[in-house]
């Protein structure tokens, strides 16, 4: 049984999502405690209890402190099921999150699987569909996995309300990749999207990112989507020759438009100066896939917390080590090696 410390590091809901992909991937029982003990509510809320549910599901698991606001789990999966599942945050939770943690083991089955994961879509603190879907997953492809995912309703905290539906063709394997160039830039495009508030928020927002970037744009959208409550996202996606990356802001109450493209801009301006293969979300995210395929390595802006702890729970499922190195000062190399 691997014991794992749930104030490690970042100490909040990666730790325990990490756990539960490579337990369902590897078939090895673990118990967490001190679960999000850094952060200001501590233990599992809704939105963790959906992810550990979910894993539950798909691998037949015995699992045991499965409640709100509990901050010890103890999970023992069974074997990984292909199949059409169906999981509802309840909330505004981030349905992309559920999304990544039953991912890896679904790409380890023996038979492509259908999920449909209600909650929220484009929420602060986790990717958006968009993220997952134009970034995330084209890597997933490289690594082998042939994903396809669809937006069917738009979800925006907190009201939530948001569906999404995935597909996932199974790899026997995970290639092993080495990532260290983004290669020349081939497009760039700035989306804005508002619900329930004034179209002109998004036309701004998109204006501010067009007229701030330090790289061409070519393509500007502003529109308005149908949710369940009011919602507001600014978008850039880079388009190099060797992968994508995106960066987003989100718009909240007390929060200027101005701001919110700033923090989409400003990002997206560092990662460009940077010359890095993957961005920092992008980095965290590969690694389980990175790790299953027994190692390769990237280049990527500076780590970020979640990284370098996702990296010490990866550690203890699997039989590599992770070497995290600085190459200049916007440059950063992760390898991963087999033991």
């Amino acid at each position: 049984m691997i014991t794992i410390d749930g104030s490690m590091g970042e100490g909040g809901g990666q730790v325990l999502r990490t756990a539960l992909a490579l337990s369902a991937c590897t078939g090895k029982a673990f118990t967490i405690e001190k679960i999000r003990a850094k952060r200001k509510k501590p233990g599992l809320m809704r939105q963790h209890l959906t992810c550990v549910h979910a894993a539950q599901e798909i691998c037949s698991a015995e699992i045991s402190g499965d409640a709100i606001s509990s901050q010890q789990l103890v999970f023992k999966p069974g074997f990984v099921l292909s199949d059409d599942y169906h999981f509802a945050v309840g909330s505004a939770g981030s349905a992309m999150l559920v999304l990544q943690t039953v991912l890896p083991p679904l790409l380890l089955a023996s038979h492509p699987s259908k999920v449909v994961i209600e909650g929220g879509t484009h929420n602060p603190l986790s990717p958006t569909f968009h993220y997952v879907s134009e970034v995330f997953l084209p890597m997933i492809r490289r690594f082998g996995g042939d994903c396809k995912i669809e937006l069917l309703s738009w979800g925006f905290f907190p009201a939530g309300g948001g569906k999404v539906e995935l597909t996932v063709n199974p790899v026997r394997k995970p290639a092993q990749l080495h990532l260290s160039r983004t290669g020349s830039l081939q497009a760039a495009s700035v989306l804005a999207a508002v619900a329930k508030i004034p179209w002109e928020i998004a036309d701004d927002e998109s204006k501010a990112m067009v007229k701030a970037a330090r790289f061409p744009v070519t393509e500007k959208k502003a529109i308005v989507v149908e949710s369940s409550g009011p919602g507001n996202v600014a978008m850039i996606r880079l388009d190099f020759e060797h992968g994508s990356a995106m960066f987003t802001g989100f718009g909240e109450l007390g929060v200027s438009r101005r701001k919110v493209a700033a923090l989409a801009y400003t990002a997206a301006n560092l990662f460009f100066a940077s010359e890095a293969a993957i961005d920092e979300h992008l980095a965290d995210q590969i690694l389980i896939p990175m790790a299953l395929a027994g190692g390769g390595s990237f280049t990527t802006t500076e780590p970020s917390l979640h990284t370098t702890t996702n990296l010490q729970v990866i550690e203890k499922f699997l039989p590599v080590k992770a070497a995290v190195s600085q190459i200049n000062d916007k440059l950063w190399k992760i390898e991963i090696m087999s033991l």
